[in-house]
């Protein structure tokens, strides 16, 4: 059975190096993007992706709240967490069917979100 396709979009390299470590020690494979922009080309190039899990402060194009928007309306089928410390998003700013996790995040709650994922 192959393993759910995981994109980690996060700015901050350790975090990010962090979460994709946890990620792939839970049985999924893990994609690196460092900001939404990377994101969006990698999900122009793969079918597989099957969840993207962002921060929403990251520099480049659009934060994590637009990413989220720009996901759901290209790639519909796609599960999305979305994670902050400081921007706690006001209900109805995020689009339906959205995980919001405050950081910091245990891995646990990471995990079982992904989890959701078909």
């Amino acid at each position: 059975m192959p393993k759910l396709v995981v994109l980690v979009v996060e700015d901050e390299p350790l975090l990010r190096m962090d979460a994709v470590d946890f990620i792939e020690e839970a049985g999924f494979e893990a994609l690196e993007a460092a900001h939404a922009d990377d994101a969006i080309a990698i999900l122009n190039s793969r079918r597989d992706v099957a969840v993207v899990f962002t921060d929403i402060e990251m520099p480049g194009s659009m934060d994590g709240i637009k990413l989220a928007h720009v996901v759901r309306s290209g790639w519909p089928p796609i599960v999305i967490v979305v994670a902050s410390g400081r921007v706690v998003p006001a209900l109805g700013v995020l689009p339906d069917n959205v995980r919001f996790l405050r950081k910091p995040y245990r891995p646990a709650e990471v995990i079982e979100a992904l989890r959701q994922a078909p």
